[in-house]
């Protein structure tokens, strides 16, 4: 879908503005006669031209003064691939009219020799202009919105704005656009459209992240890492998408960046920001099953300067369900301001509110006791007519970022997350006879409160020293997770899988507390501190070599009151090495190789009463990545294996020993290992793809219990993932179509008894540009109404939800002239 921006209101008198990056002015002839030569790889999207060479320029460490009314409202088609300075800012500048000169001040813009030729890089003095100058802002790093592309070149999630290339680690972007054509507004369902990442539905609303094996139970929220899944009981955590605008996946231990507690990966949900336009955006939507909603998502400059920008997100949504009797309703709001205090300092806040009701139906429904399909209806609901849940979350962000010169940033950042999820609710337990008898009611209250803060601060610079190029980051983070949960329930035989009472008497906290002894209250206080650097040296033409280490302090504090219980985990300086290859076998392809150990300390219990030993292992990967068709194709091929031991695994033997649930013991030794292949980007001219296949299976090597058996009950061994969205050409350029499907192989139940099928669905879009500001679409998902089960914490009595059966959303999004 193609979107038009207006460009913003600019003083009709002449504006002169300097576009500066940091110390390259004041670093001597010598430094701007190398800054000309030297290539580096650019992602600019097409758009505003003043913005776009803002952008440039500041990426490219360079000076360019222009007539800012000259400008004004004029494009580029952007820009990707490796250039040199000049080289890149003459592509920016085809057929626009002008072309690039110089200056004593730096580059400036003169008129081209002639509009239908591309502008060379004239030498030599230009014209004389008044000037306003004011340097290029210190941006938080790239965006996607815009973009019309399923790839980014570029992320922020190692800290700092780094090439995919240049990180010797597999990394995914799912960017605004793939988001807004895949209708994809959940993180779960987000994570189900990343090339190796499963998203599991969890015991409970929430939701697990799992890659290569393992849970991410730690999500980043622009870069500052904070716990997201840690409850008195099951998994809780969830995440809406509206004011986000892209999500990065990196797949592979992960501890340099956020600590203990990543040997799958990171994930970083980077916001949406005040743009330099004015834009307005407006939709509605409506689709299956009473489905409807309606968005705003406005932004721009408030002053005339440009230095204080706002975004504001308002996001209704509300559904039944193909469940019987389920239900949801959602607002949320998100609103930030960005404010160049100087032309080199970044001052960001912002703030979001989500309010989530809902009658939802929790750890849906039982299999036969082998693990056979019951073959229930999708409609089924197991609960009860009082079934309610509510889930509230408001979240201040706030970061600053300030740039010495063109070589030496910093970035300070933190976040605070306020969380609460209430829900009085029916689900059904036990072994399902043959006439569907054998389970039991079982009526639950639960009340989970938390409160999650997050501070990271980084510092990252180049030099050459010893004939080599150095780059450096040096950093601290500091995470703290506090709750105050509490449950209450009980369990009541004589229900039958096909006969539900839905209408049983209603219950609340109160009366669940009186029946069950006063209920359960528990609390958490993680913390969890460390620093961390890494150097890369570019040893030669053509390697580059890179090394890192982080050190963490963790503590952990349980308490149990019913039982007076009180246990404590803590680490200290445990330290956590990386190092990495970076080999570029020419412009286009680059080989590498990285190792990185890793350190999980774990809280659950033996059955004595006892923490599990902490994790530890170490993680290999090699592979290769490309750049191709001037940046707009990113490809990865990697292999990888990682080893660990100790994780702990459920005490089945036990029986529900820890607080009405499993007790752990340690694994012994556990491998993943496989290959992922991805391609993501404009492949062919309007054709944008977004595609990966995974193989990866996981097993025991060294277990009492288990060996030789099966690792990760989530993790199937293969996964084949793509989306694509052609733009037709010539007469029918206003029409889009889309296509894509999910396929993966079986998976296993949480006991390892039964396996669950696997299953391919397709989903397809239409989409039509009725005019520039307003478009059409029409997405329809489970295109061949497949029947499966999602991926869960599939067990024989209970917790197997079926995946959506076919349905169809219909949006309108107008953008008006500004």
């Amino acid at each position: 879908m193609s979107t038009s921006t207006s460009p913003r209101r600019l003083r009709t008198s002449t504006l002169a503005v300097q576009l500066v990056c940091g110390a390259l002015l004041s670093a001597g002839p010598a430094l701007h006669a190398q800054a000309q030569v030297q290539e580096r790889q650019y992602t600019i999207a097409a758009g505003p031209l003043a913005d776009a060479l803002n952008r440039y320029a500041q990426l490219a460490g360079a000076a360019i003064v222009l007539d800012a009314e000259k400008v004004r409202g004029l494009r580029t088609e952007g820009l990707a691939g490796s250039h040199g300075v000049e080289q890149g800012f003459a592509i920016l500048l085809r057929g626009t009219g002008y072309a690039l000169g110089k200056s004593a001040a730096g580059y400036v813009l003169v008129p081209a020799p002639a509009a239908s030729a591309p502008p060379p890089a004239p030498t030599g003095a230009a014209q004389t202009m008044d000037e306003i100058k004011v340097s290029a802002r210190a941006t938080p790093g790239p965006t996607t919105e815009g973009s019309n592309a399923y790839t980014s070149n570029r992320v922020t999630l190692g800290k700092g704005d780094l090439a995919l290339k240049d990180m010797p680690q597999s990394v995914s972007v799912l960017t605004r656009e793939q988001m807004d054509d895949q209708g994809l507004t959940d993180l779960m369902d987000a994570a189900n459209s990343v090339t190796g990442v499963v998203g599991v539905k969890g015991v409970g609303q929430g939701m697990v992240i799992n890659a290569r094996g393992f849970q991410i139970d730690s999500w980043q929220y622009d870069g500052v890492p904070i716990p997201r899944n840690t409850y008195v009981l099951g998994n809780w955590g969830t995440e809406g998408l509206a004011y986000f605008d892209r999500i990065e996946v990196l797949r592979g231990a992960a501890g340099l960046l956020q600590g203990t507690g990543s040997p799958g990966g990171a994930v970083n949900l980077v916001r949406k920001r005040g743009q330099a336009e004015r834009t307005v955006a407006l939709s509605a939507k409506a689709g299956s099953w009473s489905h409807a909603g309606a968005q705003l998502d406005a932004g721009g400059p408030l002053n005339e300067a440009g230095t204080l920008r706002a975004r504001v997100v308002a996001d209704l949504d509300r559904a039944d369900s193909f469940i019987d009797y389920v239900w949801e309703r959602n607002h949320a709001l998100y609103a930030a301001l960005d404010y160049d205090i100087t032309a080199d300092t970044t001052l960001g806040l912002a703030v979001s509110q989500t309010d989530n009701r809902s009658r939802p139906m929790v750890r849906g429904l039982p299999r036969y006791p082998d693990g056979a399909d019951i073959g229930l209806a999708r409609s089924t609901f197991v609960g009860a007519g009082w079934n309610r849940a509510e889930i509230g979350q408001t979240t201040v962000y706030a970061d600053l970022s300030h740039r010495f010169n063109a070589n030496w940033r910093v970035k300070a950042a933190a976040v605070h997350m306020d969380e609460s999820n209430s829900s009085v609710h029916q689900r059904m337990h036990g072994d399902v006879a043959t006439d569907g008898s054998g389970l039991t009611y079982a009526d639950w209250a639960t009340d989970f409160n938390s409160a999650k803060l997050g501070a990271d601060v980084y510092l990252n610079g180049a030099f050459d020293a010893a004939g080599m190029r150095h780059d450096v980051m040096l950093g601290a983070n500091y995470s703290k997770y506090t709750s105050d949960d509490r449950y209450a329930r009980t369990f009541n035989p004589g229900g039958n899988i096909f006969n539900i009472d839905h209408d049983r008497a209603w219950v609340d906290f109160d009366i669940l507390q009186a029946r069950n002894n006063g209920g359960t209250y528990a609390s958490y206080d993680v913390r969890q501190k460390g620093v961390y650097g890494s150097w890369r040296a570019r040893v030669g033409a053509a390697l580059t070599v890179i090394g890192g280490a982080r050190v963490s302090w963790y503590e952990e504090l349980y308490r149990l009151r019913r039982d007076n219980y009180r246990s404590t985990v803590t680490a200290s300086g445990k330290v956590t090495p990386y190092a990495g290859l970076v080999y570029a076998l020419d412009k286009q392809w680059s080989a590498y190789a990285s190792y990185t150990s890793v350190f999980e300390t774990q809280s659950a219990r033996s059955v004595s009463g006892q923490m599990l030993e902490p994790i530890n292992g170490g993680n290999v990967e090699l592979g290769v990545k490309g750049e191709l068709m001037d940046g707009r194709v990113n490809t990865s091929l990697a292999m990888f294996r990682y080893d660990h031991k100790n994780r702990a695994v459920a005490d089945y033997a036990a029986g529900f020993a820890c607080d009405g649930w499993y007790c752990s013991k340690a694994s012994g030794k556990v491998r993943s290992q496989g290959v992922e292949a991805e391609a993501s980007g404009e492949v062919l001219p309007g054709l944008q793809l977004s595609a990966g296949y995974t193989w990866n299976p996981t097993k025991f090597l060294e277990d009492a219990d288990n060996k030789g058996k099966i690792f990760s009950q989530w993790t199937p061994r293969h996964m084949l993932r793509a989306w694509s969205r052609y733009q037709l050409p010539g007469a029918w350029n206003k029409l889009s179509v889309g296509a894509g499907f999910s396929a993966q192989s079986n998976s296993i139940g949480y006991e390892r008894t039964f396996k669950v099928p696997g299953y391919t669905v397709w989903n397809a879009r239409l989409a039509y540009q009725l005019n520039p500001q307003l478009a059409l679409a029409l997405n329809v998902n489970n295109l061949f109404d497949k029947r499966y089960y999602i991926p869960a914490f599939n067990q024989a009595d209970g917790n197997n939800d079926y995946g959506s059966p076919r349905s169809v959303m219909f949006t309108i999004k107008y953008t008006p002239a500004l």
